[in-house]
């Protein structure tokens, strides 16, 4: 397809699937295809590695408006996985009006009474769109269920519905990828705890959070469950470790590249025009009000 990173993920004979994962003790999914734990890339690393495949997703930008299509990403996984800082790491260096993030609020009385997923629908992307869902459809399949937002009959509803409704979505011509984000049960600690101690995140720290935290089993059963039931052939759930946030944001990128079929364009040649002459242009009198330059 013309793509650079030549990584190779996302060809079907190789996808890493959920049901082929083993479970630890701990209920953490662990990858059969790991090599266990490596050194954590630094910051420098990090940046250097990012930047041309922040490149190839403004390149997939411009062949989704070009060939209007339809592409729709969204985002699950443990408490303190990392979502909002993959999601940012995709979006930072292309145009809003292309990449719509979407993080629906708590359901008003009305959308309580309508079919579940229908506050999403109107949500999905138009031609020439990529939608980023952080958290979806499937809050009902973790938290609601795990903590009793909604009746054990309603998640189970849910879950057996919810394919077929997956499967309209793709036969609609939707290019849609599912990812789950997973932590360890200590990384996840180690991050909490850090919630608590850095004032710069405390804003971060819920009372669900806190109330959740407990409920590791609870949660890792509702997983478990969830992808017995939605990982399909037209949606399977694509997993990714995230005890390494920046190898994490990395991985997601170079896969989600390899799940869209574009074509790098051909870049135009751009030559800055002459400036216009000054002419009749007289600088302002009036003092104004700089701000300090502490720094």
């Amino acid at each position: 397809m013309g793509k650079k990173h030549g990584h190779g993920h996302g060809k079907k004979h190789d996808r890493p699937r959920p049901d082929g994962g083993r479970t630890s003790r701990d209920g953490e999914l662990l990858d059969p295809d790991s090599t266990g734990p490596v050194e954590r890339l630094k910051f420098t690393q990090y940046r250097r590695l990012i930047e041309p495949l922040q490149a190839e997703l403004v390149a997939m930008q411009e062949w989704v408006k070009t060939s209007g299509a339809k592409v729709c990403i969204l985002f699950e996984g443990r408490d303190t996985a990392g979502k909002g800082g993959v999601i940012k790491a995709i979006t930072e260096r292309v145009s809003p009006r292309v990449f719509r993030v979407i993080a629906l609020p708590a359901p008003t009385d009305r959308e309580k009474s309508q079919m579940y997923i229908q506050r999403y629908i109107p949500h999905l992307p138009a031609s020439g769109e990529v939608v980023v869902f952080d958290r979806s459809w499937y809050n009902r399949a973790g938290v609601e269920r795990v903590m009793g937002f909604c009746a054990e009959d309603q998640a189970v509803q849910f879950l057996e519905t919810v394919p077929e409704v997956e499967r309209a979505i793709v036969e609609s011509g939707v290019i849609l990828l599912k990812y789950w984000l997973e932590v360890s049960e200590e990384e996840q600690t180690r991050r909490l705890q850090s919630r608590i101690d850095d004032p710069r995140k405390v804003w971060k720290l819920s009372d669900l959070d806190l109330a959740s935290y407990s409920r590791w089993y609870d949660y890792s059963r509702a997983r478990d469950d969830m992808f017995r039931h939605t990982d399909t052939g037209w949606a399977p759930w694509f997993l990714v470790n995230t005890d390494d946030k920046k190898r994490g944001r990395l991985n997601v990128i170079s896969h989600l590249l390899d799940q869209v079929p574009y074509e790098p364009l051909e870049r135009r040649k751009v030559r800055l025009p002459d400036r216009q002459p000054a002419g009749d242009y007289v600088p302002p009198r009036q003092p104004l009000h700089w701000i300090p330059t502490p720094f």
